[in-house]
């Protein structure tokens, strides 16, 4: 017998469903939430669990028991012929096997599970009579959604009519499907770009800019644009002043309906389930779609259907590790009974199938308060603003800190300091402010504004040309911020990957005394490091190196041997990334021919170009640059490829692209062979590219090489590639 609730849980349930009830105001019918899907999710959890310990607090129309979302008044409403429920979540391993677990209970053995990912859009319901379509409609409230169907005709991307293929079935009499309507990550970002430059806030998902875009009414801009043309050519001829307020009206409503018919012009569907039918009878949902696709209707190639929650738990790991390889966002994965004559047996609850559950992923929006703006001056001397915020969870890992860029991008971001700000994270990129939410502010908030002389070393701050966004310390040589930033970069992974030279690493090195700048790095001794409490412990009254340092002096002599690319970039050349720094040392082969080398010899390298080449020529004009090379030459560090660079190498003219993690070698690795060899390695896979090296998990690479007809290796390929030429691979 359960226990009756008190007051204080009454009063707690109240607040729980009032702020669920708002969110879902925001999010669904206003398109601008105000808080994140983290946020959300935990107030929803806790109305869930306050709702299981007390039964007696559910009602009919508690947000436990209803589909998300309402129909707005704006757009005539449409009745779905069937009902379009929510879906549970699962947010890990633990609670998808509870589902499974549950199922095989009540099944006697587990069902074969069909996964697909979970779109990150508009939930849509789509009636086709006779192959022609006859209503596009929004979820609303899961019985009634909002009549958008007058749209379509700026969507290509959504057929207006089905047709049968050969070896398929027949189109029927009727069909109602369901889908996610979203835009690609890249038309998010630039909707957020338009957002910004209007001094809105911006989309905090796709999902929203999909919805605000798709509940237009596009029809009334069009009647609109009419009314103001035929004004303006009522106006009489010679009243100058009014032909030019008409003509700013026409412009601007013009602007208006072409941003909102492009907007819908690059919405894109994914179909993923099926609701009233006639004249078609699928046993299974993998057996559905295959019949929609057939008929013209856009379902996703990643779908799979698995006969074992091991495998189905691989899906959703793979896609958690490589979520940002498809060109859309998503935010978990969907498991599903295929079967749907189990699907029927198993019913639905009064919002939630109870055949299907989301897997969801940590968000990569969240929201959290901005505290403060700081500068950071980097290794080139640029200084950077960045956003101190209160610490939040996002993907996995708490953030306090997002860079902003430069002093442009705060004013174009319209970010305030006291703001409550929109942050993202998406996998193991590094955490950007997306924008402020206006709606929150109260007039405390603050501008930032940009210092003008140089935190560390007071130098006063300036852009090399006047047409630059950045600003930049020029007191290159002695800045302490640009000192230690330098040192910590020659360590860095992507340079001379040395272990145990982090940043305090650094910091210590120069606090001491022990170098006055990178040039004196390869020449640290035991006897140097010994003059530092960093890098020093008392071993019974003896002091004596650290573990951190005895593996530092090792690490620095292995680093003398590294590859030429790897000590270019470590020399902290503006524009100097991995990517040029190969393709220089391929072609040069020397550290003293690539400085003697003029900028046109330089810019004409495939990969460089002149940008990069001026940058080059630049660094070493500086006479105390030199010096760093001469003492880095000194002390043994390779100056030179040990290698013919006579005559062209055996891939050259050749384009290849790496995908997925390969076996015996590193990616690295694996492309400063190619371009030894002559060839170019590219990030992206098109008609020109010659061959694709496909690794372990190789992501949707793979996928467009397979329908260009791109040949792929394997690294035993590539390999023989290496080692024999093209003309011995056997495919």
């Amino acid at each position: 017998m359960t226990s009756l609730p008190e007051q204080s849980e009454r009063d707690r349930w109240r607040r729980l469903v009032e702020q669920v009830e708002d969110a879902r105001l925001r999010y669904y019918q206003r398109d601008a939430p105000t808080i994140g899907d983290d946020e959300y999710d935990a107030m929803y959890r806790e109305l869930v669990n306050l709702e299981q310990q007390f039964p007696q607090l559910i009602t009919a129309d508690s947000p436990t028991q209803t589909v998300g979302g309402a129909r707005d008044q704006m757009f005539e409403p449409v009745e779905h012929l069937v009902r379009m429920l929510s879906l549970d979540n699962a947010f890990g391993d633990e609670e998808l096997a509870v589902w499974a677990a549950r199922l095989e209970k009540d099944l006697g053995s587990l069902p074969a599970l069909l996964c697909e990912l979970k779109v990150d859009g508009l939930a849509v319901d789509i009636v086709y009579e006779r192959g022609e379509l006859r209503t596009l409609a929004t979820r609303g409230d899961g019985r009634v959604g909002e009549d958008v169907t007058a749209n379509v005709r700026h969507i290509p991307a959504i057929p207006r009519t089905l047709t049968a293929s050969p070896d398929g079935p027949p189109v029927p009499d009727l069909v109602e499907v369901r889908g996610e309507v979203y835009f690609p990550v890249a038309k998010f970002l630039e909707i957020n770009d338009q957002m910004l430059a209007l001094g809105l806030s911006p989309f905090a998902n796709p999902r929203n800019a999909a919805a605000g875009r798709l509940r237009q009414r596009v029809d009334k801009r069009e009647r609109e644009l009419a009314d103001v043309t035929a004004a303006l050519g009522r106006v009489p001829l010679g009243n100058e002043k009014a032909l030019a307020r008409a003509q700013t009206r026409v412009d601007r409503v013009g602007a208006d309906l072409e941003r909102a018919t492009n907007a819908l012009g690059a919405l894109q569907l994914v179909v993923h389930g099926i609701g009233a039918r006639d004249g078609f009878e699928p046993s299974t949902q993998s057996q559905a779609y295959a019949a929609l696709a057939s008929w013209g209707l856009p379902v996703s190639a990643r779908m799979r259907v698995l006969p074992e929650l091991a495998k189905v738990l691989e899906f959703v790991a793979y896609y958690g590790q490589n979520r940002h390889e498809v060109s859309h966002e998503i935010d978990g994965v969907v498991v599903k009974v295929d079967d749907f004559a189990i699907q029927g047996r198993l019913g639905s609850t009064s919002r939630a199938p109870k055949w299907a559950i989301a897997y969801k992923y940590p968000p990569e929006v969240v929201r959290t308060r901005l505290l403060d703006i700081q500068v950071n001056v980097g290794r080139t001397g640029r200084v950077t603003p960045f956003a101190v915020m209160e610490p939040v969870l996002v993907s996995g890992t708490t953030v306090s800190m997002a860079t902003l860029h430069n002093a442009h991008e705060v004013v174009r971001k319209g970010v305030l300091i006291g703001d409550m700000v929109f942050l993202r994270k998406a996998g193991e990129i590094i955490p950007e402010v997306l924008g402020p939410v206006v709606e929150d502010r109260d007039g405390t908030e603050v501008a930032f504004v940009m210092p003008t002389l140089c935190p560390q070393c007071r130098t006063e701050l300036r852009p090399e040309k006047e047409t630059d966004a950045d600003i930049r310390c020029p007191n290159t040589r002695s800045c302490p911020a640009q000192l230690r930033e330098r040192i910590y970069h020659v360590g860095s992974r992507g340079a001379l990957d040395i272990e145990g030279l982090g940043w305090k690493a650094a910091s210590a090195l120069l606090d001491d005394g022990l170098v006055q700048d990178e040039g004196d790095l390869f020449a640290l001794t035991a006897a140097d490091l010994r003059a530092s409490q960093f890098f020093t412990r008392h071993d019974d009254d003896e002091l004596v190196l650290n573990e951190l340092a005895r593996k530092l002096l090792h690490q620095i002599e292995l680093a003398k041997s590294k590859d030429l690319w790897r000590v270019l970039v470590s020399l902290s050349i503006r524009h100097v990334g991995p990517n040029a720094a190969q393709a220089l040392a391929a072609n040069f082969a020397s550290i003293p021919l690539i400085a003697a080398a003029s900028a046109q010899e330089l810019a004409e390298v495939e990969g460089v170009g002149s940008i990069i080449a001026q940058a080059v020529v630049e660094w070493f004009d500086i006479g105390w640059h030199s010096e760093v090379v001469r003492k880095w030459a000194d002390a043994g560090v390779r100056m030179t490829e040990e290698r013919s660079v006579s005559g062209p190498g055996a891939l050259t003219g050749m384009t290849v692209v790496i995908t997925g993690t390969l076996d015996e070698m590193s990616r690295d690795e694996a492309k400063a062979a190619l371009i030894e060899q002559g060839a170019k390695v590219t990030g992206s896979v098109s008609k020109k590219t010659t061959f694709v090296v496909v690794g372990d998990s190789p992501g949707s690479k793979a996928d467009k090489a397979e329908q260009l007809g791109v040949p792929m290796l394997d690294t035993s390929n590539l390999r023989a590639l290496l080692e024999r030429g093209p003309e011995e691979l056997e495919f």
